[in-house]
């Protein structure tokens, strides 16, 4: 591990970052030319890690700006009495730009993004020392979006299977919660709300969200894993890395998702063949840095940074060994090779370099 290579993550973050502040999930890439709440978290998290304090509070003011300009629509959702259309709800993703796209049958509806986003900015005010409220206003409106909507079935991480509750979401909106509450900048009864559902969440997934196995399912009811549920492990606390269900969602992981280094995302993904992906294998190693396993994180971000190309540009996937050989074609021939360089990962390299450094073993 070199300081080079941290160096070329930010300084590609910055590079790519519009001057809005969004980040593109990748700037080459077909349809990836639009900012994530969820993505541009991670992004902001490693950039405000490693040093770029300005390109992360850049990027929170956009979001922030997002739903300032949206929350008549917010206050709207929220009040209602039923539940609205899958199209009437605040999208994914947006133009660098910070409007709605047009003319895209896009998988816009998930919950996950403004939960981590929450947690970002949380961690980002912390660090730095920033002011929260300026914050105190979105983050109040995000609460009362998410604190409605949190059981509702939506897209999952990889905008896939619109019919269940995730529990990677469920985690994901668990962990902003905490945030926005440690924040100290809600009222009380925001507050009051905040913890009512949390405790909610954590209820629904006790019941419903665990494999026979003891471990968090994919989605609620179900008996599968998904490499998205290490994020409830670390950073959003969802479950204990070092309890029972944590161990148990780990084991699962690293028996079905797990080839020498690097993360599928799911057994049975299709998408470029369904090959490994940096991002994972930063959330897995970010995971064992917090299990105190730091020889295994540390093996996990050397597999990040070999998977690089010669411009020191993070992949999205990488394609050898394939869970589903016969598919990639498919997918070249309709949007061309795989994302290069994705910003996510390049986030999540930051991140677990800096997860190390905290535990005393970066090599």
């Amino acid at each position: 591990m070199s300081l080079s290579t941290v160096s070329r993550s930010l300084e590609l973050i910055a590079a790519h970052q519009h001057p809005s502040g969004a980040y593109p999930a990748c700037p080459t890439y077909p349809v990836y030319g639009y900012s994530w709440f969820r993505d541009g978290a991670f992004i902001a998290d490693g950039a405000s890690r490693g040093g770029d304090v300005d390109g992360a509070g850049r990027f929170h003011d956009w979001c922030a700006g997002v739903l300032r300009a949206r929350a008549d629509k917010i206050v709207n959702l929220v009040g209602r009495e039923t539940t609205p259309a899958r199209e009437e709800f605040l999208p994914t993703r947006y133009t660098l730009t910070g409007a709605d796209e047009q003319g895209s049958d896009w998988w816009n509806f998930q919950l996950d993004g403004y939960g981590t986003w929450l947690w970002a900015l949380a961690e980002h005010l912390t660090r730095h020392k920033g002011d929260a409220g300026r914050y105190a206003d979105v983050v109040s409106l995000t609460v009362r979006y998410l604190a409605r909507f949190h059981d509702t079935p939506c897209y999952d991480w990889w905008e896939e299977s619109p019919d269940h509750i995730h529990v990677s979401t469920l985690g994901s909106i668990r962990g902003g919660l905490d945030a926005a509450l440690n924040l100290g900048i809600l009222s009380e009864a925001e507050e009051a709300v905040a913890r009512t559902t949390r405790d909610a969440i954590a209820a629904l997934v006790a019941t419903r969200g665990h494999t026979r196995d003891g471990g968090l399912a994919k989605w609620l009811g179900a008996e599968t894993v998904d490499a998205s549920l290490l994020a409830c492990l670390a950073p959003f606390g969802l479950a204990d890395p070092r309890g029972p269900v944590g161990r148990s969602t780990l084991a699962a992981v690293e028996r079905d998702l797990v080839r020498d280094r690097g993360v599928h995302r799911y057994r049975a993904d299709t998408f470029y063949g369904g090959g490994r992906w940096p991002v994972l294998a930063g959330f897995l190693g970010w995971v064992y840095a917090r299990a105190g396993r730091t020889a295994e994180a540390n093996a996990q971000l050397d597999w990040i940074v070999s998977t690089a190309n010669p411009a020191g540009e993070l992949p999205e996937q990488v394609g050898d060994p394939l869970l589903a050989p016969d598919r990639r074609a498919e997918w070249v021939d309709r949007w061309g090779e795989v994302a290069q360089p994705l910003l996510w990962s390049h986030g999540m390299h930051l991140i677990l370099v800096d997860e190390l450094a905290r535990a005393g073993s970066m090599p």
